[in-house]
């Protein structure tokens, strides 16, 4: 039972959303200072609000209503969204794009089923390799070129 749950915490991807979630906070507590140091006092001024907006509220009877916080954490809330999308989601999905296989969409690669028998044979096939019917090939036929760079198994 302990060994399986070791094997749990040293799995990468535990490690990773561990130091993640520790980052995260950081970077959250890094922009709710930021938002409250500067964005919020600059909204106080921009409404004629006197010092910190999160301090602004109104009453309804003895009820306090303090929207001030509230729009302090939104702004705090779409400062990291907006952070965390350009500076790490944006590079990281262009990094994976250069290096992931981009398999491209060719003729050779594609798949169709024999009208006839209905195997599975390759979409250029002229001829089905399970029942032999003659098939039309979707798609373009193979240049001559390419058929002699193909390799020919040896005879038996």
């Amino acid at each position: 039972m302990l060994n399986g749950f070791k094997d749990f915490i040293l799995r990468g991807n535990v490690v990773s959303m561990a130091i993640g979630l520790a980052v995260g906070s950081a970077f959250t507590a890094v922009v709710t200072g930021f938002s409250k140091a500067f964005i919020t006092p600059l909204i106080g001024l921009a409404t004629g609000s006197v010092g910190d907006f999160s301090e602004a509220k109104f009453t309804i009877g003895k009820t306090i209503f303090p929207y001030g916080l509230a729009i302090s954490a939104a702004i705090a809330f779409v400062i990291t969204a907006a952070v965390l999308y350009f500076c790490i989601v944006v590079p990281m999905t262009k990094v994976q794009e250069r290096f992931a296989k981009e398999e491209a969409q060719v003729a050779e690669h594609e798949k169709r089923d024999c009208p006839s028998c209905f195997s599975e044979i390759r979409a250029i096939a002229t001829r089905c390799a399970h029942c032999t019917s003659v098939v039309e090939p979707v798609g373009p036929a193979p240049a001559s070129a390419d058929l002699d760079k193909t390799p020919v198994p040896a005879q038996r």
